[in-house]
């Protein structure tokens, strides 16, 4: 049990718990731009509107101040700790949202949107090793969980800044009412102790790992499950209306359906017991996305082809938590830098295949673009066969 700053006892299960809520409190940050692009365009941009670009570039200053969190939080939380960076970020995504809701221009409100894509960069950074740490007995299922409620978050925003935007609720009413959730947070991580990541001397030092052969695969794996991930959200919608004619409104469902077969399925590997192998758990999902993948291309009827493609949600939830998850199991001693060269890698999966998707779209169709990304669960297997051997070896 760790024991609190101040009287007040508090389990390990407690803060692994506000972790999971924090999770949420980030997803806000990333996911309630989409929902007011349109909004937005009208708010900021007068009669003419914002162009395609611009709404663009917000969304970039978002991603932008999500990958320097990520980039920048990893080493100096290992110097100084992971609280410090907890209720920094947790200020940040609330002031950040204040700031969103009440910027009187477009270029305040790029700037906001950066600086809340960095608060969540920073969140998503922390909170991984905080909860490795927390379970070192069931680290798969845990950060499986913690990874559920970032899709969890994404659900509760999307519906929430649908539901704000029927009742009339303006933009920046809509970003005020959000700002309690990590304002709370605030307050309650605060009188907390937090657990140690590893002290500088026991610290596995990353130009270190970065020499590991088997380290170099985790990163490589990594990036294609943030691949997997990133080829069929970012591009569901337009595929489901361009390519298998259904209307908008049907488009936006199956990207919500896409992230609740994602929650669930996290949730189901995080409530599997310890002693199932991850390893197996990730090649089974691999295999059943490039499926999935090839079944969502290319069957002729159109609602069984996007029945497939949302259920690519589900196949490939586990990826990225359980890399995560066997990689500190393999390096406990890695620490938050770890953590964070391997968040990079999978966030630049995530900008690669939707780039890759488009492409061949623009040289073929959106069908063929999306049955190359089942390349990246295809490739994961063999690495993931090799990993589960060298680690084996080593035990």
């Amino acid at each position: 049990m760790f024991i609190p700053a101040g009287k007040r006892p508090v389990h390990p299960a407690f803060l692994t718990a506000l972790c999971y809520a924090s999770m949420m409190a980030l997803s806000i940050g990333i996911n309630l731009l989409p929902v007011y692009l349109t909004t937005l365009s009208v708010t900021y941009g007068g009669s003419d509107g914002l162009t395609q670009e611009e709404l663009g570039r917000l969304g970039a200053c978002a991603f932008g101040g999500l990958v320097i969190g990520i980039l920048l939080t990893g080493p100096l939380v290992d110097r100084w700790g992971a609280k410090l960076f907890t209720l920094t970020a947790s200020a940040m995504i609330a002031l950040s949202l204040a700031a969103c809701g009440l910027a009187p221009d477009y270029t305040l409100l790029c700037v906001a949107m950066f600086f809340l894509g960095a608060g969540s960069g920073v969140m998503d950074m922390v909170l991984s090793p905080i909860v490795s740490v927390l379970n070192p007995q069931r680290r798969t299922s845990a950060l499986n969980w913690l990874h559920s409620f970032y899709c969890v978050g994404a659900v509760v925003t999307i519906l929430a800044g649908t539901l704000f935007i029927k009742a009339g609720l303006s933009w920046k009413i809509s970003c005020l009412l959000l700002v309690p959730l990590p304002a709370l947070l605030f307050f309650l991580f605060a009188p907390l102790r937090f657990p140690s990541l590893g002290t500088h001397e026991t610290r596995t030092k990353l130009r270190t790992l970065v020499w590991h052969k088997w380290f170099i695969l985790a990163l490589i794996t990594i990036f294609l499950g943030g691949a997997t991930e990133a080829g069929m959200a970012q591009w569901l919608p337009a595929y489901a209306e361009t390519n298998l004619g259904f209307s908008r409104m049907t488009g936006g469902i199956s990207l919500l359906a896409f992230s609740v077969m994602m929650a669930l399925g996290r949730m189901i590997i995080g409530s599997l017991d310890k002693h199932v192998n991850p390893f197996v758990i990730m090649m089974w999902g691999c295999g059943l996305s490039v499926l999935l993948f090839l079944l969502g291309s290319f069957l002729p009827l159109p609602w069984a082809a996007l029945s497939a493609c949302v259920l690519v949600g589900f196949t490939g939830s586990c990826l990225w938590p359980t890399v995560l998850a066997v990689t500190a199991d393999r390096y406990p001693s890695g620490g938050a830098s770890m953590f964070g060269f391997l968040a990079a890698f999978g966030n630049m999966g995530g900008i690669f295949m939707p780039w890759v998707v488009g492409w061949i779209a623009d040289l073929a169709n959106l069908s063929w673009g999306l049955a190359i990304s089942a390349l990246a669960p295809a490739l994961m297997l063999p690495l993931l066969l090799k990993m589960r051997r060298d680690k084996e070896v080593c035990h």
